[in-house]
């Protein structure tokens, strides 16, 4: 016992090192974000994500994006409960037959105007799954979608760069 607790006093943890708060390209996504969404919005960007089907990896990275490292709310976005106060569908997974339905009842509980963001390879086209009879070719095989992030799965940061497209490209 005395051997453990000297172990865990002496050793660090094994986690990743925390992005720096000073990092250029952090800071400076974080300000567009944030002045895109307060232009376009008057508020911040809230965000439903819809797992239709994925193997996780994708949700792994999208709940990152909440931890202290890259704290998702400085960036001017929430993750919200409920489709009835989201503007963005963030959309995971190649959509399996029996979450088609969800995800249209879904996106028809959001308000307009809404964008559907497709995260990961199997949003994007189906991935690995795309030549599955469970699952369909992708999120733009039942609805619209106004922005793809490609990865297997997108870093934090390409989810963020991802969403700041929205703003960028959208009217």
């Amino acid at each position: 016992m005395r051997k453990t607790l000297l172990q865990g006093l002496l050793h660090r943890p094994l986690t990743e090192p925390p992005p720096r708060i000073d990092d250029p390209t952090v800071v400076t996504l974080a300000r567009e974000l944030d002045a895109a969404a307060q232009k376009k919005l008057g508020r911040s960007l809230a965000i439903r994500e819809v797992d239709a089907g994925s193997c996780n990896g994708c949700e792994l990275e999208i709940h990152a994006l909440g931890n202290a490292f890259y704290d998702l709310e400085r960036f001017g976005l929430r993750f919200v409960a409920s489709p009835r106060h989201a503007d963005v569908l963030l959309v995971t997974g190649p959509v399996t037959r029996n979450m088609r339905e969800a995800l249209l009842r879904t996106y028809a509980a959001a308000p307009a105007p809404k964008w559907v963001v497709a995260a990961g390879a199997c949003a994007c086209d189906g991935g690995e799954f795309a030549t599955s009879a469970h699952c369909t070719a992708g999120v733009g095989a039942v609805l619209p979608v106004d922005v793809t992030i490609a990865g297997c799965p997108p870093t934090p940061l390409d989810l963020l760069r991802g969403l700041l497209t929205l703003f960028v490209q959208r009217p």
